[in-house]
């Protein structure tokens, strides 16, 4: 039988003459626009197959710009598996006997998938069975402590899906990483400490499905795998994550008072053997709840506890993948988050400021939710038009990422916004707003 590989366009969409008319004409924008609207691909999910930012994409939807290029062209076209007819191309090496060349090597006779082409060979639940390179490896007949670093190295690996993609395009990988690691616990036998570092393990998992389930603005379902990942560290013995789970569950509490009270708690977690990042993580945490509080001391404190903890982490400490991003960028913009909550915008715009220009605009979801802060601090310092431009920058990184977070964080802010229409910045970040 010819193999016929997972498509990025569903054959229907291929088959529609405003898909084909588009296609002709390099319209891409039509392309990905209908995409989304009709077969639920994400603009994130299109950004990462496609190698274009996530802003760039939501533009090109928007009817804003065309590509031009050649090389473009085929990269896009390859991408999202176009025949090459339909973009006026020769036929392309993959459509050869039904097998795209670059899923198989003839040299060693096994296919090799590309993370570029994981995305649009997956469905929401097989994205990281469709990754030779992420799948689960096979199970022993015991559990050894070896097998289990190994799925820990694949999670670390599968958590760097996070870093461009939202919750909602994630959410059911992690999940049923957790549900395996579960699974396995019930089921398998195990040689020494492998039990132990297993249900470690699934602490970790839980974390991470959980912070998928909250950014794609399932709450319940992470509240709940919150609480199941402190009841895993606590049977492991890992006081690490038992207080990284605090932490999160804090994050998300919405009573700011019993969010203070659960940070207190993950703080609390802290000894000499907490690793220098999770320490700092544990205190920007602290901090951030005590900012949404309105307790400025406490505020400050936390955050010279974060400081001093990564001021003082000695050369090659090792730190857990899980808590390895948090570094001095963190922090200065969690300083400047907390600021704005506080209302302090002289102090939080500086701070967001230096720390916002050297962040990639790779990582879209995180940077336009901390750019929503920067305008939430120059409309509280009566800066409409910096506010403008600062939320019109947010709403391009935003667009198409499957994560209800930035737009939550950007409604009060245009809000606030409409009370200067008559600023000819403010109009035009509106409507953009209003035609998203």
């Amino acid at each position: 039988m010819t193999y016929q590989p997972p498509t990025a366009l569903p054959r229907e969409l291929l088959d529609d003459e405003e898909v084909q008319r588009a296609l002709a004409e390099h319209d891409f924008g039509t392309v990905f626009r209908v995409a989304r609207d009709r077969a639920g691909i994400s603009y994130s999910r299109i950004a990462a197959e496609c190698d274009i930012k996530p802003e760039r994409v939501g533009t090109l939807a928007r009817g804003q710009g065309r590509i031009t290029t050649f090389d473009k062209v085929v990269q896009i076209a390859d991408a999202l598996r176009v025949p090459g007819s339909m973009v006026r191309l020769a036929p392309r090496p993959w459509e050869r006997d039904g097998l795209p060349a670059h899923l198989y090597d003839s040299e060693i006779g096994s296919t090799s998938v590309r993370r570029r082409t994981i995305l649009q060979a997956a469905t929401s639940t097989g994205l990281a069975a469709t990754l030779p390179a992420l799948q689960r490896p096979p199970e022993p007949r015991r559990i050894t402590s070896g097998y289990v670093q190994r799925l820990r190295e694949r999670t670390a690996r599968l958590r760097r899906l996070d870093e461009v993609l939202g919750g909602g395009d994630t959410y059911r990988v992690y999940l049923g990483e957790y549900q395996d690691t579960k699974r396995l616990l019930r089921t398998a036998s195990f040689t020494g400490e492998s039990r132990r570092r297993l249900q470690s393990l699934l602490a970790e998992q839980a974390q991470q499905a959980g912070w998928a389930a909250f950014d794609g603005g399932r709450h319940a379902e992470a509240a709940s795998l919150y609480e199941e990942s402190q009841a895993a560290a606590r049977e492991a013995g890992d006081t690490d994550l038992l207080g990284n789970g605090f932490a999160f569950l804090a994050y998300q509490t919405a009573d700011s008072r019993k969010a203070v009270e659960i940070a207190a708690a993950s703080c609390a977690t802290i000894t000499a053997a907490t690793p220098t990042a999770v320490q700092a993580l544990l205190h920007e945490r602290m901090a951030w709840a005590c900012a949404v509080a309105g307790q400025a001391t406490r505020t400050e404190r936390a955050l010279e506890a974060a400081r001093a903890a990564l001021g003082g982490q000695p050369d090659g400490e090792p730190q857990p993948d899980w808590a390895v991003w948090v570094d001095q960028t963190e922090l200065q913009i969690m300083t400047g988050r907390c600021w704005t909550e506080l209302r302090r915008p002289l102090r939080a715009v500086p701070v967001l400021t230096k720390a916002l220009n050297t962040y990639s605009d790779q990582n879209a979801r995180d940077k336009a939710l901390y750019l929503s802060w920067l305008a939430d601090a120059y409309v509280t310092a009566g800066e409409v038009e910096e506010a403008a431009t600062v939320t019109g920058r947010a709403l391009d990184l935003a667009t198409g990422i499957a994560s209800v977070r930035p737009r939550q964080r950007l409604a009060p802010v245009l809000d606030q916004l409409r009370q200067h229409q008559d600023v000819t910045a403010v109009r035009d970040v509106l409507q953009k707003a209003d035609a998203a």
